[in-house]
């Protein structure tokens, strides 16, 4: 890491690069909040919103943006098997990427835990048809790479229902076909791949994950985001065992005509990002798909080191800091690219949880809630973008104290 000089003699720079507050506010949204809170403090900062996807929602709009590209609505079967509106973005601007045309599958649109209401968080039921539907909306729109973003997802069934979806036939020892969701893969005895999309084998399928999720074993995906999504103990246990299950009849059953010919094979059960949106990386998988770290594909184009580089300070928030987000989450990675330059990082967050203080290790120099006293769930997620932006104001003038930060908006009466 190299040591930043602090210069008095020009405005200051602060890069706000935040992720999205989950059923909340969208990484731009949260972007505009932060610099609001900024402003009231530091007027004449040089401010660099730069929102950031991981994946989950919001992401194929961003790449759209980013990308030049559009939005295609789209009808498709939600997680708990009602049609939902929904859209995938094609990537066929001027700044779209060379080479095929390009989709954008943005799971949380379809599958995601926002789509899937409170009483009925069952993920043992839930199902991730609805991507597989978007696949092939995206191949009928004439796209041959596709992208799909995997994050706040509402399913554990290991990909199963996008695999279906796409023409897959899932049947158990009596040949009858499975039901939906991760509570029936222990049934699963077969799979037949006859029917599958041919256009999968010339398309390119790559899926934007974090590399820290796996499908099964101590750490699989049913064990450690199962109660996230409404698991109880005993519906954990089921569940990971009917992922151990499904990546057994995978890999004999539809992996190997898929499989690279210069490629190292995929261990669907422990391979990074194989647990990615309850095991949809799996199943993605098995049909060729690269896994791929998220912040490889997703930042690709933002020049996001750069402009981190250049900043006095960074600014970056998450909707929970706790134990995981050291495991891939946006402010861990943000506070690796900026400490590498020697940047100092503050994080904002809607809630701190156990485990908060393992950012310091990435980067992150210091971290604060903003919510200002106790109050409901529902009116945090109503009142976030005012919470935030008087957090940001706070801290603003808590750094002003030791950096003499000037000029200094007088408080507002």
């Amino acid at each position: 890491m190299t040591t930043r000089t602090h210069r008095t003699d020009r405005p200051h720079r602060i890069a706000i690069a935040p992720s999205g507050f989950k059923e909340s506010l969208s990484a731009a949204r949260v972007a505009e909040a932060i610099a609001a809170g900024v402003r009231r403090v530091a007027p004449d900062a040089e401010l660099d919103l730069i929102p950031l996807v991981d994946g989950g929602e919001g992401t194929a709009e961003a790449l759209a943006l980013a990308g030049g590209g559009r939005l295609v609505p789209v009808t498709a079967t939600g997680p708990v098997g009602d049609p939902v509106p929904t859209h995938f973005a094609l990537l066929d601007g001027a700044g779209a990427p060379p080479g095929p045309l390009t989709a954008v599958v943005e799971m949380a649109a379809v599958a995601g835990l926002a789509l899937v209401p409170p009483d009925r968080r069952h993920p043992g039921a839930t199902t991730t048809y609805g991507v597989g539907e978007l696949i092939r909306a995206a191949l009928d729109a004439g796209a041959r790479r596709v992208l799909v973003g995997c994050g706040d997802s509402g399913t554990s069934d290991g990909g199963a229902g996008a695999l279906q979806a796409l023409g897959a036939r899932l049947a158990d020892r009596h040949g009858r076909g499975l039901r939906a969701g991760g509570g029936a893969l222990h049934e699963l005895e077969h799979i037949d791949p006859s029917g599958l999309d041919p256009r999968l084998a010339d398309a390119e399928l790559l899926v934007a994950c974090n590399p820290y999720n796996v499908l099964c074993g101590k750490r699989g995906v049913a064990r450690v985001f199962g109660p996230q999504k409404g698991a109880t103990p005993a519906e954990v246990e089921l569940l990971s065992a009917g992922l151990e299950r499904l990546a057994a009849v995978l890999t004999r059953d539809l992996a190997p005509l898929f499989a690279r010919p210069a490629g190292v094979p995929v261990d669907l059960r422990t391979s990074p990002g194989t647990g990615a949106s309850g095991g949809l990386g799996a199943g993605l998988a098995a049909v060729g798909a690269r896994l791929l770290p998220r912040y490889d594909v997703l930042l690709d184009g933002l020049d996001l080191d750069a402009r981190l580089a250049r900043a006095d300070f960074v600014i970056t928030a998450e909707g929970a800091l706790d134990h995981q987000t050291v495991r891939g989450k946006i402010p861990a990675e943000v506070a690796r690219r900026a400490h590498a330059s020697g940047v100092p990082v503050l994080v904002l967050a809607g809630t701190i949880g156990p485990g908060a203080q393992d950012v310091r290790a990435v980067g992150v120099d210091a971290y604060s809630a903003i919510l200002p006293a106790p109050m409901t769930l529902v009116e945090a997620i109503g009142r976030s973008g005012e919470l935030l932006a008087d957090a940001t104001e706070r801290a603003m003038r808590i750094m002003a104290l030791g950096t003499r930060l000037a000029p200094i908006a007088p408080l507002a009466a």
